[in-house]
């Protein structure tokens, strides 16, 4: 762990203590440094899969895990599922517009419900739980996009799990949120590679087929941008494609 992250754990620490007087500070401590070597640094994926897993293993009431995020046009999906039984669950919550994963990606960031069974909240949800064997649930907002916004769901086979759970939850995520912030980084930062090495192919590509020089190919590939109005990216593409698709054809069967 490196002392920046040190540092914040030890603040968010501290000021969960200073908020909830009655804590184990060694246990919120220690689920701080757990969780820390569980969300290894990598790619989107790979961090939304660590959160599940870290979540079973860091957090004492969750048995299951998954992810929920909303996109931009209001498609809700499940990433990152602990166990196939939640493909469903999830897709239960998702489609009644009801639920505690549901609420917590929508509308409340901080969801729990210790008692499905029995919770006015979530009649047609609990119904479905409960068959499944789901007694109790939680959810935690994750974090907000502009693009799309997500939510951890944390599900158990006991009533009355959930009912303690809150500065454990705001510490995952917080972490969590920090991970995917860092995951994020790397993400946009592999994009912005790959767009720069296909622009850069296409403008080799014009500078070849019509004689040009690197300057007025670049500028070719703008122009065609803005006639088009697509992005850059875009039309490079088709121009690499186009180039690999002539290549296999010409080295098929002949």
């Amino acid at each position: 762990m490196d002392g920046v992250r040190r540092a914040e754990l030890a603040w968010f620490v501290a000021e969960q203590m200073g908020t909830a007087p009655g804590m184990d500070h060694d246990g919120l401590v220690g689920a701080a440094q757990r969780l820390s070597k569980s969300l290894t640094p990598g790619d989107l994926d790979h961090t939304l899969s660590r959160i599940t897993a870290a979540a079973v293993e860091v957090l004492p009431e969750a048995e299951y895990s998954s992810i929920t995020v909303m996109h931009a046009d209001g498609r809700l999906e499940t990433v990152a599922p602990t166990d196939d039984l939640l493909w469903d669950l999830d897709m239960a919550q998702h489609k009644l517009h009801e639920g505690p994963c549901y609420e917590a990606v929508v509308d409340t960031a901080h969801v729990t419900a210790p008692n499905l069974a029995s919770d006015q909240r979530f009649p047609r949800y609990a119904a479905v739980a409960v068959a499944a064997g789901i007694r109790a649930q939680a959810a935690i907002r994750l974090f907000d996009a502009p693009k799309s916004q997500g939510a951890l769901n944390l599900y158990s086979r006991n009533v009355g799990a959930f009912e303690d759970f809150g500065s454990l939850a705001r510490l995952f995520a917080h972490q969590s949120a920090m991970a995917i912030e860092y995951a994020q980084e790397i993400h946009n930062l592999q994009e912005a590679m790959r767009t720069r090495r296909t622009i850069g192919q296409a403008v080799g590509i014009v500078m070849e087929r019509y004689k040009l020089t690197d300057e007025r190919a670049f500028a070719f590939l703008t122009r065609l941008s803005q006639h088009r109005n697509i992005r850059l990216r875009l039309v490079a593409q088709e121009i690499v494609t186009d180039l690999q698709q002539q290549g296999d054809e010409a080295s098929g069967p002949g």
